[in-house]
């Protein structure tokens, strides 16, 4: 009988106020063969990046389980257009390890997505517009793609949206 392989993720961002001038972003990716966690802490209302730190306690990229000291080259960003070419310019291009640098990218966009939580809940009157509402906000900020399971490839939701 042939070995049958096996893989399972588990990818969760959250957001918190830590006080009204700072917030946190947390990523953790659990997988068959990672264990990661991100972290990187916001000033408001610049949102710009003034803390940062993660780490890879499981991996099969000998390269990830290294200090991950390279982080620190995002502090000082500011989360919004052009970020995530300066994360990959900064952090991406430091290391072979390209699972933290994502995981980064994971928490920035979390915390645009907090501040649109409230436009996300005006859900329209009836259940049938739903869709159409949320694609047209899509299509007028198209970030929002594939940010989270509601967004990504497949969903209804983006049906017949290409991202750039």
């Amino acid at each position: 009988m042939p070995d049958i392989l096996y893989f399972s993720r588990n990818r969760s961002t959250n957001v918190q106020q830590v006080d009204d001038y700072t917030i946190k972003s947390t990523c953790h990716l659990t997988d068959t063969l990672t264990e990661a966690i991100v972290e990187i802490i916001v000033k408001l209302p610049d949102l710009e990046i003034i803390d940062i730190k993660g780490e890879v306690k499981r991996s099969h990229i000998k390269e990830c389980l290294l200090p991950a000291a390279y982080l620190k080259k995002a502090v000082g960003i500011r989360i919004g257009s052009g970020m995530l070419k300066i994360i990959k310019g900064l952090v991406g291009d430091a290391t072979n390890c390209k699972q933290l640098p994502f995981m980064v990218e994971e928490c920035c966009h979390a915390i645009i997505l907090s501040f649109t939580k409230e436009t996300l809940q005006k859900v329209p009157p009836n259940e049938a517009g739903t869709n159409e509402y949320y694609s047209r906000m899509v299509k007028k900020n198209i970030r929002l793609y594939n940010r989270c399971a509601a967004f990504a490839p497949g969903s209804a939701i983006v049906e017949g949206i290409n991202p750039p």
